[in-house]
């Protein structure tokens, strides 16, 4: 749990110039990163993709924690209007296409502001997924961004120790079995032993696109 190292890094972007952003799901793991950043420098935004389907529970934790932790947090809205969003049976796209709904909500609002910054922090941990094993600390995903993940080699315990050490308040619906925490229609309870394994549930689909698009083209119709 090396946060020494994660100051000296963000400092030495600051001191270059960069201009950093920082993404947040606002899960309580996701918070160990914000709590981070807010004893570094609040002034780094933080943009919370707000995609319409959040469950009402995570709006009420994401504002409780930035009035804690002193943060600017945006809401980053899809481009593309919820009546836009259906297929030609009138049906909204997470029912059919889920792949294309996350694009339109997370990866395209996103992709949109990435011009404005020069590094992107994000809270991504290898534990999670096997995509996300993959990646590396400090990565280019296109020309003159790098994506910065502080905590890629914590783990769940290290997350834990760390939410324990700060009394930071958790998200509200663990107790109700929620262990990874998305889209309310793309999000169920999780197995016990298996955190992200209520995240589209009985699909073949473990990302968004947030973290192995982002770069790409993106998915298209």
């Amino acid at each position: 749990m090396d946060i020494d190292s994660i100051r000296k890094k963000i400092m030495q972007y600051l001191s270059l110039g960069k201009r950093l952003f920082c993404t947040s799901s606002f899960q309580t793991h996701s918070v160990v990163l914000l709590h981070l950043v807010s004893r570094i420098d609040r002034k780094i935004p933080v943009y919370f993709i707000n995609t319409g389907y959040h469950f009402a529970e995570t709006l009420v934790y994401r504002d409780k924690i930035a009035g804690l932790l002193g943060l600017q947090v945006h809401n980053l809205n899809p481009l593309v209007p919820k009546i836009m969003q259906r297929n030609e049976e009138g049906n909204l796209l997470f029912t059919t296409r889920p792949d294309y709904c996350c694009y339109l909500n997370k990866v395209q609002p996103v992709d949109a502001l990435l011009e404005q910054f020069d590094v992107w922090i994000n809270g991504v941990r290898a534990e999670q997924t096997i995509f996300r094993s993959t990646l590396q600390e400090e990565q280019v995903v296109r020309e003159n961004l790098i994506r910065y993940h502080p905590v890629l080699h914590w783990t769940n315990k290290m997350i834990e120790s760390y939410l324990k050490k700060f009394k930071i308040p958790r998200h509200p619906l663990e107790a109700a079995g929620y262990s990874s925490i998305g889209c309310e229609p793309c999000t169920r309870p999780a197995f016990a032993d298996q955190i992200r394994s209520g995240r589209w549930y009985g699909q073949n689909k473990e990302e968004c696109g947030l973290n192995d698009e982002i770069g790409e083209k993106g998915i298209k119709e």
